[in-house]
């Protein structure tokens, strides 16, 4: 069995997997919104919970990435 890179597991999910690229979607979703409350000087306290909320909803989606790759590099398609 050949080995594959972690980086080249994820680009076959991202080929392969609607489940995977809706995930990596709304985790960069994520991202851009965590940039943009970040980059505030003054962000409100609603700003601020927002941006919390959605930095642990991101590192859920990176949890559910991670085991589908994991699940991947196990028992690969």
């Amino acid at each position: 069995m050949e080995y594959m890179t972690v980086n080249e597991v994820h680009t076959r999910l991202m080929a392969t997997s609607q489940e995977f690229r809706r995930l990596a979607e709304q985790h960069a979703n994520y991202d851009r919104r965590i940039e943009e409350l970040a980059s505030r000087r003054f962000p409100s306290q609603e700003e601020q919970t927002e941006e919390a909320r959605l930095k642990k909803m991101k590192l859920h989606l990176k949890d559910q990435m991670a085991n589908m790759v994991q699940d991947f590099s196990h028992h690969p398609a």
